[in-house]
């Protein structure tokens, strides 16, 4: 309505105008008047205009780590690129689904994670048994298949004694974790670690497992210990004894001179509750128990890398096939020769305790027949 109104009386404005501007002579202050035309067209650029947007002032939030939301930092300086860590992102990676298998699909980024072949010194051929043993027999079931692979060496025991630093992050097809190229500064040696959870390129890590420090032979005044001087850093490998309590550990051997045994997985972790000199410590599992592990032993500081590993979704069957596993058939759906549960008309087992194929209890059943000595407290069962 405006702006017909206004067209109507600007048509009008130029046929009353322009004979004005030919006969007559204007006035010496007319141009400090606005003309009728001047304020038509004010007036129909007012209804045309668009409201005038206010954009909102960007404020740089203080966080933790020194680097705002914006992607600046603390001090107003621009953020620099962040190597590649084993802090991926927290947000999983989804497909639109472009398929039925894309649909479901969640994975953790692996952007950070090195995209060449791995070290081939420091791999073996892995031939598959297809869940067979020497007689051909099953001994494993759901087993079979795959992606073809090979076995990353990884360095368990860590004795080399010296500080390494790590050249990248790769992934193992053959774990859940990442794991770490490791360089020796003086040899130039390669080996493979698991990766803890933060730890990057460029990082140092050591080793104090035959270090003199790790040899010292306890007094009975106690000195010794208060003169020794290790880096408790995230990475680090030296015995239980020489770690503070209350840290979480993880690569935990059972034996003085054995390999890592316990929380090797993805995510898995351990905390150092009680230590000393000689005996025995205390450590508490991730899955709550409470475990005896020899003073002398080894064990990694930090915890395992990729702990989102356990909310991953594989997104369809055919990618547990790539993994080498075979599907899963229920008990209730073989026949009675075949499982506990099997047979019956309809979905029923009998009025049986779950259990497996073999009759052994799947479910709150104690299978154990002697308690474990090394176990101090047990794991809460449901």
């Amino acid at each position: 309505m405006l702006r017909l109104g206004s067209l109507h009386l600007l048509r009008g404005a130029n046929v009353a105008v322009k004979p004005m501007v030919l006969r007559s002579i204007q006035p010496a202050n007319t141009a400090a008047r606005p003309s009728m035309l001047s304020n038509l067209n004010c007036v129909r650029n007012f209804a045309s205009k668009k409201p005038k947007v206010i954009k909102p002032v960007m404020q740089h939030t203080a966080s933790p780590l020194g680097v705002s939301a914006d992607g600046v930092a603390a001090d107003g300086a621009l953020k620099r690129k962040a190597a590649p860590s084993a802090f991926p992102s927290q947000q999983f990676k989804t497909y639109k689904p472009t398929t039925p298998g894309k649909r479901w699909l969640k994975r953790v980024p692996r952007d950070h994670l090195f995209k060449g072949k791995a070290v081939r010194n420091l791999t073996v051929a892995k031939r598959s048994t297809g869940g067979r043993n020497n007689h051909g027999r099953i001994t494993i079931r759901h087993r079979g298949g795959g992606h073809k692979r090979r076995v990353r060496i990884i360095d368990w025991h860590r004795a080399e004694t010296g500080v390494q630093e790590v050249m990248r992050l790769e992934h193992d097809p053959g774990r859940s974790a990442w794991i770490a190229l490791l360089r020796h500064e003086e040899t130039g040696s390669l080996s493979y670690i698991v990766a803890p959870h933060g730890v990057k390129a460029g990082d140092k890590v050591a080793s104090y497992r035959n270090s003199d420090d790790a040899k010292v032979t306890p007094s009975t005044d106690g000195m010794d210990a208060i003169t020794r001087t290790v880096s408790v850093e995230k990475g680090n490998c030296m015995p239980v004894k020489m770690i503070p309590v209350g840290t979480i550990i993880h690569n935990i051997g059972l034996r003085r001179n054995g390999p890592a045994i316990i929380a090797r997985s993805a995510g898995t972790y351990a905390q150092l509750i009680q230590t000393g000199e000689t005996g025995y410590a205390q450590v508490r599992l991730s899955s709550g128990e409470v475990r005896r592990v020899p003073v002398d032993v080894c064990a990694t500081i930090g915890s395992v890398s990729n702990p989102d590993h356990q909310h991953e979704m594989l997104g369809k069957a055919g990618r547990s096939r790539w993994l080498g596993i075979r599907p899963t058939v229920r008990g209730v759906a073989q026949n009675a020769t075949d499982h506990p549960h099997g047979g019956g008309r309809g979905k029923s087992k009998g009025n049986k305790d779950p259990r497996s194929p073999w009759g052994v209890l799947a479910k709150g059943g104690k299978t154990r027949k002697s308690p474990n000595p090394f176990v101090v407290k047990p794991r809460p069962r449901r």
